[in-house]
């Protein structure tokens, strides 16, 4: 975690249990100048499956490369996560060193290198030292397990709060548990899922059916949530079932339990997303942005994240000021079928333009209330369809800059 201070919009680190299958240890690289963990070693029992959605990026790292070709073959011993250096654009030394960490886990437990899954986070563009990395792994290997928040703040770079998500859900009549970690603050505008999250469950779930589960939590979530229009190098979620729970393993949606479980992932999901959200660099406001009457679902997630990364439209909420002309400036250059005559804005629960038009004489009072909170809500209505989508981000404040104009210091 760095020294900014806490977003206003943090929420508490929640109480999660431990997850059968599950070994949790963090260690000292010292990938960057700093008195803290920046290692995190999750051991995985053996038959653990796995699932992924990684970066849409052209430019990805060799952590989010070796993930997608190990993702094929469905199965998982060890998740390595290093923070202080995203290890991308590093050519064939960041390759070298992903292949060094996998060999090095992969040795200790007596696996595969293919097992081994790993990702990194922080600046771009300096190779990840191959020495610091297996020197790292040693002392990870010695230390004595950790708890959930452990894991989860050797894993931040820029976050503010450490981030964490629980959830149940009765499979063929034994409940199991997920949960999930997270990291992410700036950089975020997926094309899948942002950041850096994992998620683990006792549940015992064939690989297939885990990735598509996953899969279809990641689109009304992760690939929901923007801070700053950037979709980072080495964006990944990760998921991962030890079986420990004992339940049939799900294979499809006849399974006992499907449909629960299901829900419970794109619940933990959603969870997530907002928490990242919430962290957004120098954020002081949580942005709601619906839009509905679209010609098309995909239609109205174009619409609404043109909306959601509009720096006019988050420096107004910044400012508590309800300029709605920038809404519809965004809605314009979205790119989408839009009527201008038929378009509707509202902040909150207050209509503030209808039929192309300024609401005559509406109250601003409410509107101005609303704005001053922490959770604001732009809702738009486009009056050609039934296509609907809701994305989450966060205002653009001077503190957006300040982070980022320091961030390699």
């Amino acid at each position: 975690m760095n020294v900014n201070p806490v977003s206003p919009l943090a929420l508490p680190f929640p109480e999660m249990p431990p997850v059968a299958g599950v070994a949790l240890r963090v260690a000292r690289a010292r990938y960057k100048t700093w008195d803290r963990c920046d290692l995190t070693f999750a051991e995985l029992a053996p038959g653990t499956t796995v699932a992924g959605v990684l970066t849409q990026s052209r430019c990805p790292s060799p952590e989010v490369e070796w993930c997608r070709k190990a993702l094929t073959l469905g199965h998982a011993r060890a998740l390595v996560v290093n923070a202080g250096n995203s290890n991308a654009f590093t050519g064939h030394r960041g390759r070298a060193a992903v292949e060094a960490i996998a060999a090095r886990a992969a040795q200790h437990l007596g696996c595969q290198p293919s097992d081994v899954f790993v990702a990194s986070t922080g600046v771009i563009g300096v190779p990840l030292p191959i020495d610091k990395a297996e020197a790292g792994l040693d002392s990870a290997f010695n230390a004595a397990p950790c708890d959930w928040r452990a894991a989860t703040e050797t894993i931040g770079t820029t976050d503010t709060f450490p981030k964490g998500a629980i959830t149940t859900a009765v499979v063929d009549g034994r409940t199991v548990t997920l949960v999930g970690i997270i990291k992410g603050s700036g950089m975020i505008a997926p094309d899948m899922a942002t950041m850096l999250g994992f998620i683990f469950t006792d549940a015992a779930v064939e690989p297939g059916f885990l990735q598509r589960a996953l899969t279809a939590a990641n689109a009304p979530s992760f690939s929901c949530i923007t801070v700053d229009g950037d979709t980072s190098t080495s964006d990944t979620v990760l998921a991962f079932a030890t079986g420990a729970a004992g339940n049939q393993p799900l294979a499809d949606d006849d399974s006992p339990g499907a449909d629960a479980f299901r829900s419970a992932l794109a619940d933990l999901c959603r969870q997530l997303a907002l928490l990242v959200a919430r962290d957004g660099e120098g954020a002081t406001k949580l942005i709601e942005v619906q839009v509905s009457g679209a010609e098309s679902d995909r239609s109205a997630h174009r619409i609404a994240m043109s909306i959601a990364n509009s720096p006019l439209v988050k420096t107004a909420i910044a400012g508590e000021d309800a300029n709605w002309g920038r809404v519809v400036m965004a809605v314009g250059k979205a790119g989408e079928p839009a009527e201008r005559d038929q378009l509707a804005i509202r902040f909150g629960n207050t209509q503030v333009a209808r039929d192309g038009l300024a609401v005559e004489s509406y109250d601003e009072a409410p509107v101005a209330a609303h704005l001053k909170g922490q959770e604001v809500e732009i809702g738009v209505d486009l009056g050609l369809g039934e296509g609907r989508a809701t994305v989450w981000t966060c205002d653009l404040t001077h503190g957006y800059i300040s982070i980022n104009a320091d961030y390699r210091s």
